[in-house]
């Protein structure tokens, strides 16, 4: 875990005065349902119902069928109370006492000693409430009474003359209805990955905020690069107040390691209380620039920043004043998405620091379906992490979810994830009444002034999909609804962006996917926004061979993409009852209307998976769902990387989905656990900065080569590429070739062309043989390696019994880290080696490499955790399959 220490700067040339008071009212809740059966006590805030209904672990949202079974307390009201002591003293220093709810979760009304101070209806915003006079010496009563989301929804629908579309999910989904008429969580109400869970609670923290005039809220910086080489750091700091005429305020501003002391910005400035903000701009030389993962450091300088504001119209006095800080940190870099003339359509691609960028990566959902756990610091690292071990570069924050917490951001930028930020708007219309706007518009400019100073935020969309539902007429479209889409996305959304971003030089796209600029054009509605030509697109086919790299668009950017799997076994033992149906817990959460249709076709295309009679069934369509996965997202991975310097000029690549929020069938590459799928194992290696990729083109019986490299150098690559064609079930390749391979930096090398009748002759015997390249520098150390089967395994000939048989060591077992080595010997190549620890007492786990295929008679794999203590694990807690065991008997 990493703890960042920023600065505390002694500003002794202020006057002194009196600091804004911040109590966090974190303990001592009580939680009770209108119906009055559940009552819970001493509850820590952030805090939700579902959470804290759980006392035991059957009570679990996430377990068996609990998402239906705890379906009633969703429909329920629910009370929040505490009482807080207020000092007298503190009482009467303040002008104004705040209680600030960084987050309720969604309707409610507040009650300070049973009197009204406001309510909620938008679990986005920040709502501050001035209590001073509602307040006494002594214990005070705070009250937070929760509404059913669902039946508010459903009262909104029916007050709503036409509610826009969809009323309800998919019934496969067992979701409620009307999510589109609150602003919550989109997925709360049920998703084809995500369960129903219309949550309720306090899901960030509160406070008490004590102040005479002003204090800082938040910070904004942009960086702007000069052409001389130095770097323009725009400030503006924004106030929280409630002041009724102009007051003075006296500043100090410092950053970590490029200022020797505080620099005062001033010692008099009138604010105008209507538009409270400070703006000042400094020039520094000789600053690091902050690099995206895999193209240089990630560079971070501290912002401290502090502020007096006095309560006078006539100058600064010392009275009547409040100090305050705020410490934030940020990146020197540039970013530019270029949208260039081609000769078919628009170019599509991100310049960072004046570098163009592949950008690899993935689209990630909430860490939790219950958004009290999104502030989970270990699992957002870990996740994080996971995505920067396997090379990406950018990550797409989805528009159903949240805007997630600030240690989410500060981790992305420690990691140099770029991060794509939808806003929480996601495959439906919404209304367009004045309040609905107005709590809209507060609810992007807090969250984009919060968010906006990171160098990760590459780019904001205004919606998921919300342009291509109307075009693609997903519900019966009515004329009014492209006018209201406009309304919502360009005139509010995309017009307060830019109000907050201005000068920030940060891309606004209206929509994901779009046409980009042409859509603009298109008066921000194009007829057909997934384009190839011109944007970014999403691509899902369930009814193609995703092992045919020539079933695949060529689009300029690919921001989603992606096929499911199921979670391993471990998994789903870790939330199943002792008394569940696996296989109908299984069909249960599977949310897709296809049903495992969603997998089937494609997995049985390449692989031998048995019949559903047999008793090995479940346990082979686990293990296959993840090959068939890993090798659908490996090859559309590839294909996009391979036309980065060909017509398509195709420059990004985020695959469909990092993470999960319960154990079910998904496109996840890690599952709810943080058990690794095979897919997280592979994007190791494809998404590796130089890859070498192979494919199968069967219309002209040929393999293309290709080298992609990424990265900043001076240096020409110079090495070699290896090939050598085997028979299933021998490890002695029949043919080995060796070419001399030359790479430049940042581009990709078409390396070669090798005909099937070079190298099996003119009786083509495509389901003998496969081929394995390699690529190596100089030194003979490999760099990448990749393979290509000339035709599905599953109609392979000479694949046998590969006598498997394993050893376990123990490597480590020190500062809570446990490691063990385990020895897999073979007689005959194994295909898709899959390793599964099925025993374990600690939840997540990570493999050296998984689904792996196996061509030398020993393998050593690694395998480590985490934990408090050592742990013993046996032979008998490792389960190894192999496709071999499938092979010739169905």
């Amino acid at each position: 875990m990493i703890i960042f220490i920023f600065l505390c700067v002694q500003v002794v040339w202020l006057a002194s005065g009196l600091p804004v008071k911040v109590v966090e009212l974190q303990e001592g809740w009580q939680l009770s349902n209108k119906i009055g059966n559940v009552t819970r006590y001493n509850l820590t805030v952030p805090s939700g119902v579902y959470s804290a209904y759980q006392t035991k672990p059957e009570d679990d949202l996430l377990y068996s069928y609990n998402d239906i079974k705890l379906r009633w307390l969703g429909n329920d009201n629910w009370n929040y109370k505490t009482t807080i002591s207020v000092d007298l003293i503190d009482l009467n220093r303040a002008t104004y006492v705040y209680l600030t709810f960084l987050g309720v979760d969604t309707i409610s009304d507040i009650y300070v000693n049973g009197r009204l101070v406001g309510s909620t209806d938008n679990m986005f915003v920040r709502y501050s409430f001035n209590i001073k006079n509602k307040l006494t010496n002594g214990n005070n009563e705070i009250e937070v009474v929760l509404k059913s989301p669902i039946k508010e929804a459903m009262k909104l629908a029916e007050s709503l003359k036409n509610p826009p579309p969809p009323a309800c999910t998919p019934d496969v989904y067992h979701g409620e209805c009307h999510m589109n008429l609150l602003r919550k969580m989109q997925a709360s109400f049920a998703w084809d990955w995500g369960l129903a869970a219309p949550s309720m609670g306090i899901w960030k923290p509160v406070f008490l905020e004590y102040f005479q005039t002003a204090f800082i809220r938040d910070i904004t910086a942009n960086t702007v690069r000069r052409s001389n080489g130095s770097w323009d750091l725009n400030v503006k700091v924004l106030l929280d107040t409630e002041a009724k005429r102009p007051f003075y305020v006296e500043t100090v501003f410092y950053v970590v390691e490029l200022l020797d002391e505080p620099k005062k910005i001033n010692l008099g400035q009138l604010v105008d209380q209507k538009d409270p903000v400070l703006k000042f701009t400094e020039t520094f030389d000789n600053v690091e620039m902050w690099w995206p993962n895999g193209y240089g450091e990630q560079k971070l300088y501290a912002i401290h920043v502090d502020v007096i504001a006095y309560d006078t119209i006539y100058g600064p006095e010392r009275s009547e004043l409040t100090r305050s800080s705020k410490s934030i940190r940020i990146g020197f870099r540039t970013i530019e998405l270029v949208q260039e003339k081609l000769q078919d359509g628009n170019s599509f691609y991100f310049k960072v620091n004046g570098v163009p960028i592949f950008m690899k990566g993935s689209n990630y959902i909430p860490s939790h379906i219950l958004p009290e756990y999104s502030e989970d610091h270990e699992k957002i690292d870990f996740l994080l992490k996971s995505a920067k071990e396997t090379h990406q570069n950018m990550i797409r924050v989805w528009g159903g979810g949240i805007y997630e917490s600030d240690y989410f951001y500060d981790m992305a930028d420690y990691y140099g994830i770029l991060i794509w930020q939808d806003m929480m708007f996601a495959c439906a219309l919404y209304p367009v009444n004045r309040e609905f706007l107005n709590s809209v518009r507060l609810e992007v400019r807090q969250n984009t002034h919060r968010i906006i100073h990171h160098p990760s935020i590459a780019v904001l969309a205004t919606n998921n999909e919300n342009e291509m539902a109307i075009s693609g007429h997903w519900w019966p479209i009515e004329s009014q609804y492209a006018d209201e889409y406009r309304k919502l996305y360009v005139d509010t959304i995309r017009e307060e962006l830019f109000n907050v971003t201005k000068g920030d030089n940060i891309e606004i796209l209206v929509s994901s996917p779009s046409n980009g600029i042409m859509t603009e054009r298109d008066n921000f509605l194009s007829p057909k926004p997934n384009d190839n030509r011109y944007g970014d697109i999403h691509f899902y086919d369930v009814g193609i061979n995703i092992w045919d790299p020539t079933k695949f668009p060529n689009p300029r950017f690919s921001s989603e993409y992606g096929t499911q799997s199921i979670p391993s076994m471990r998994s789903w033992r870790l939330i199943a009852d002792t008394s569940d149906n696996l296989n109908n817990l299984i069909d249960h959460r599977q949310h897709s209307p296809l049903g495992m249709e969603v997998i089937k076709p494609q997995l049985i295309i390449n692989l031998p998976l048995p019949p559903q009679t047999d008793k090995r069934y479940l346990e082979a369509m686990i293990y296959m769902s993840q090959i068939s996965q890993a090798m659908g997202i490996k090859t559309q991975s590839e294909v996009y990387r391979v036309h980065r310097d060909l017509e398509a000029k195709t420059m990004g690549a985020l695959y469909w989905q990092l993470n999960d929020v319960w154990v079910a069938p998904s496109w996840s590459s890690i599952d709810f656990f943080g058990i690794p799928k095979v897919l997280w194992y592979w994007s190791k290696d494809f998404f590796a900065p130089m890859a070498i990729i192979a494919h199968m083109d069967n219309y002209r019986n040929q393999i293309n080569v290709t080298i992609s490299r990424e990265g900043i150098s001076d240096n020409e690559f110079h090495g070699y590429t290896e090939m050598k064609l085997y028979k299933y079930g021998i490890f002695q390749p029949e043919i080995t070739q060796k070419w001399d391979t030359v790479v430049q930096p940042n581009s990709n090398q078409y390396d070669k062309v090798i005909t099937l009748q070079s190298i099996i002759g003119s009786n083509i015997q495509v389901n003998n043989y496969f081929v394995v390249f390699k690529l190596y520098d100089r030194s003979n150390n490999m760099i990448s390696s990749t393979w290509v089967f000339l035709n599905s395994i599953k109609y392979a000939i000479g694949v046998r019994d590969p006598e498997l048989t394993f050893e376990l060591s123990k490597l480590v077992c020190q500062n809570s880290l446990n490691m063990y080595s385990i020895s897999i010997n073979t007689n005959y190549p194994a295909f898709f080696v899959y390793i599964e620890i099925t025993n374990l007492d600690v939840k997540k786990y990570k493999l050296s490499k998984n689904g792996f295929n196996q061509l030398s008679p020993i393998t050593v794999v690694h395998l480590e955790f985490e934990n408090d203590s050592c742990i013993h694990i046996n032979k008998s807690d490792i389960k190894i399959l192999t496709v071999n065991d499938f092979m010739n008997k169905y």
